[in-house]
């Protein structure tokens, strides 16, 4: 059974979107695209809610998004409940994101890594898969902000 991969970038990451989607079919993912599909200047925090939101309502087993650095669409994609989007530019940060963070979503940047090695970060991600055990109580706590706010130490509740 084929996973499915749902994609989104800027016109910042046009290119490098359509690059990488090419390589996700023969590696047996069936893609979703939902954009950008033009070079025209468009707001990146649409396409990043609408991975986030796919991703997070389990319409997708991943997403995948890139804009010029990856960061806007980082931010955006963080902000959508049941997200947790990684912006890695090289293969430890996509490993350990998976592993230690159970990333769903990878941010990539257009115009900072180029396609041989965005490959190869994107290749990483989706073969790398979440550890478990200690980190997921560090991954409940983050849970816990979506749902009531931080508390404990720094925090300005209570």
């Amino acid at each position: 059974m084929a996973r499915k991969i749902v994609v989104g970038s800027d016109h910042g990451g046009l290119e490098l979107k359509r690059q990488l989607c090419e390589g996700l079919a023969g590696w047996g993912w069936t893609v979703e695209d939902v954009g950008c599909s033009t070079a025209q200047s468009v707001d990146y925090p649409d396409f990043a809610e609408t991975v986030g939101r796919k991703v997070a309502d389990g319409e997708a087993d991943v997403g995948l998004l890139i804009c010029g650095t990856g960061i806007g669409m980082c931010i955006a994609a963080n902000k959508v409940r049941g997200v947790r989007a990684a912006l890695c530019h090289e293969c430890y940060s996509a490993q350990m994101a998976r592993a230690h963070n159970d990333a769903n979503v990878l941010c990539l940047g257009g115009r900072v890594v180029g396609p041989e090695l965005a490959r190869q970060v994107l290749a990483t991600f989706l073969e790398s898969s979440f550890e478990g055990g200690r980190h997921q109580r560090r991954l409940d706590k983050i849970a816990s902000f979506e749902r009531t706010g931080p508390s404990g130490p720094g925090s300005t509740e209570g």
